[in-house]
């Protein structure tokens, strides 16, 4: 018949897209932040999709976030389990606690993949084949990896590719990535459809796919991003539910089924052969790579970045540095690092009682302690990333203490006070480690024999915990930057928000890492104001010299150094002084006690006065909430408090953490107390955080040529 189509006329085939949307919240995050996601975020996100059946997506929620929703909001499983029940939704897993796989012990790896997908077929009735990989962190070993935790495939971006030779139009299909014989499929995110979801237009994102699917019928463009730019981030609410984007989006893609596909990647990679090969170098999302760069060379590589704009053919060279650049660019992140590897190993070697049923419960708690503290945001920062938050850092802190002390309880002979000389944060020089049944305590001879972290185990407390104060590369857009009116719609990292005016007058950098029991040696002519602007012009060689390790036991080591106090003019001989420290451990009731006493001996007399100071650090968080104060003579202060209090006793309290800390500096002159605030940029704009305060006790040095000076911390529980 005429104007009849003939029967074995093929269908062309569909373009697919593949939207895998990413859920997470840190562990340890703050009740209101979590519900005002929930509220702004996730719950819209899945109404929308249930409103549009057609729209297929691949959802990836973390575990700390599951978990709360589960005890907050168990209506959303429910929603959930409907999605996924009428195939609309596929599930996706990864690391429970939403680790960096690459940077945890192996069987911490398979344990956090297993556990989520485990979890996912428990409330959603199917096992999950793909996993999220955090901040899409990917080092060459993770094929084997994933493998081996039944995982068929996972999302990079199309950068990662780009990175390893490929060429973008190679990029719209699965690559197979294999290590030691176990492979696993691999997608590429799209960045062009990251930045026109929801930037631009709709029309724009439709234009993008139409035109991709003439050059690739049948192939797929993966659009991998964060579930929080839908409502979350500033502004987007209104953009993205308000304004209806992300509707017209879905609308849109509905309009254009007859050549469009919405196909979950897991659907696509069990019906569509691999194109090949893909041996990808270590990588992460630009921006990733950049934050990780030490300051001063981040700033070069933006310059060069900025001198390409115009070349996009060259950006695949431009590659920055590797997410482990973190551990060398922040201390404080190597160190919470190593105190988890450490943690794993300990729980690792405690011995197996198979016929105690508490034994076994008691590791699988401390087990999940471990993994909760293996969560990814406190170990780094960038726009996003919560090394720089004090709440995030101080629970996976609390965590690992917890998980070492039942380790210690579970252990024979684990209790029994102990020092250890070893290599803690693997920087090459060694540290002591004191753990006691209330305590456990790093020095570091190499650091000015100072006190690198305390933890009070009665109440799993970490007290030191601060951060120091460094340049950062957003820190000249702060100074440069006028109070601008924010746009909605712009991309987070163009844009430039304060939270207070005049935040650039804290731009202040720290000489030292905030360790407690410095030693401070200065003119007596500086003032407290001097130390609060950081000054004082301490001598660097009693500040950070190394102290050679005399002697050490259980409770007790002694640290010595020679070297010479600063003549007080040029023409002036400086004079030679034997350095002493003894570090003492005790416990104490409630609590216990520990004591740094320095020592000076002095070889020739000096030739005018100088002072010398002991340092405290410690970090109490929240400074304006009223159960975390300092006491005074004129009643209780806030955290924040800056000024000189009466010696030579001191108090702190926290009813937070149920603790007190009490000072005693025998002989001093005063406390000299500021805060230590840091100016740091977050998806909300720049920010003051405080970071602790610093304590200083000092006592005079003139004529006499021995000169003993202690302080003593008494931990107790309230």
């Amino acid at each position: 018949m005429i104007g009849t189509e003939p029967d074995n006329v093929p269908v062309p085939p569909k373009f697919h897209l593949s939207l895998l949307i990413h859920a997470h919240q840190p562990v340890g995050n703050f009740e209101d932040v979590m519900e005002r996601c929930y509220q702004q975020g996730y719950l819209p996100f899945a109404q929308l999709l249930e409103k549009h059946p057609a729209i297929r997506v691949a959802l990836h929620y973390s575990g700390p976030l599951l978990l709360w929703m589960k005890a907050h909001h168990p209506e959303y499983f429910d929603l959930l389990r409907s999605l996924v029940k009428r195939q609309q939704v596929e599930m996706v897993g990864g690391g429970f606690y939403e680790p960096l796989l690459v940077v945890i012990p192996p069987e911490d790896q398979r344990e956090q993949l297993e556990r989520l997908s485990a979890y996912i077929e428990e409330h959603f009735g199917e096992k999950p084949s793909g996993a999220w990989l955090a901040e899409r962190v990917w080092e060459p070993q993770l094929p084997s990896v994933l493998a081996s935790a039944q995982i068929g495939y996972t999302l990079v971006d199309d950068f990662h590719f780009l990175c390893a030779g490929f060429e973008p139009p190679e990029l719209f299909g699965a690559y197979q990535a294999e290590d030691r014989g176990k492979s696993v499929r691999l997608f590429a995110g799209q960045k062009a459809l990251r930045y026109l979801v929801p930037w631009e237009k709709v029309s724009d994102a439709v234009a993008y796919l139409k035109e991709t699917a003439a050059t690739h019928p049948d192939g797929v463009a993966v659009f991998g991003d964060d579930m929080e730019k839908f409502g979350v981030w500033p502004g987007t609410f209104e953009y993205c539910y308000t304004g209806h984007w992300l509707e017209d989006f879905f609308i849109a893609l509905e309009a254009n089924a007859d050549w469009l596909s919405l196909t979950p990647p897991g659907e696509y990679a069990e019906t569509h052969a691999p194109l090949g090969r893909a041996d990808l170098p270590a990588a992460s999302y630009p921006e990733m790579m950049e934050w990780a760069l030490p300051t001063a060379v981040r700033q070069r590589f933006h310059l060069v970045q900025q001198e390409f704009s115009t070349r996009p053919e060259v950006s695949a060279f431009l590659r920055g540095g590797s997410w482990r650049g973190f551990f060398r660019k922040y201390p404080e992140s190597n160190l919470l690092h190593k105190k988890m590897l450490r943690a794993s190993t300990r729980l690792a070697a405690v011995p197996q009682r198979r016929t105690e049923t508490r034994s076994s419960q008691e590791i699988g708690n401390a087990r999940d302690l471990l993994l909760r503290a293996q969560c990814n945001d406190a170990y780094w920062h960038g726009v996003f990333g919560g090394l720089y938050a004090p709440h995030l850092r101080t629970e996976l802190w609390r965590n690992l203490v917890r998980a070492e002390a039942a380790a210690d309880r579970l252990t024979p002979g684990g209790q029994i006070g102990r020092v250890e000389l070893l290599d803690y944060d693997a920087d090459g020089k060694n540290e002591l480690l004191f753990t006691g049944p209330e305590y456990q305590a790093l020095v570091k001879p190499s650091d000015g024999g100072t006190l690198a972290a305390l933890d009070f185990r009665p109440v799993c407390a970490t007290l030191v915990n601060s951060l120091q104060r460094r340049p950062e590369a957003y820190h000249a857009r702060l100074r440069e930057a006028s109070l601008a009116k924010t746009v909605g719609g712009i991309p987070l990292h163009e844009q430039t928000r304060v939270k207070e005016p005049n935040l650039e007058r804290f731009l202040q950098y720290d000489r030292w890492p905030r360790h407690a029991f410095r030693i401070l040696v200065f003119d007596p002519k500086r003032t407290h104001a001097d130390y609060e602007s950081l000054q004082l012009m301490e001598d660097p060689s009693f500040a950070s010299g190394e102290f050679a390790v005399q002697s050490s036991g259980p409770f007790l080591a002694d640290l010595t150094r020679e070297t010479t106090i600063r003549a007080s003019h040029p023409a002036s001989v400086a004079t030679p002084v034997s350095v002493t420290k003894r570090f003492s451990f005790s416990p104490a009731p409630g609590g216990c006690e520990v004591s740094c006493e320095v020592g000076l001996k002095l070889k020739e007399p000096l030739d005018r006065a100088v002072i010398l100071a002991i340092e405290t650090i410690v970090n109490l968080l929240a400074p304006n909430e009223a159960d975390r104060f300092f006491e005074t003579p004129s009643g209780p202060q806030s955290l924040r408090y800056s000024g000189a209090l009466p010696g030579p006793v001191l108090h702190m309290q926290d009813g937070w953490q149920k603790i007190r800390v009490t000072l005693h500096a025998p002989g001093s002159e005063n406390f000299w107390i500021a805060p230590i605030e840091t100016v740091s940029e977050s998806e909300d704009g720049f920010e003051r955080v405080y970071q602790g305060s610093q304590i200083l006790a000092r006592w005079r040095l003139s004529t006499q040529k021995v000169l003993s000076a202690r302080v003593v911390w008494r931990l107790e529980t309230i």
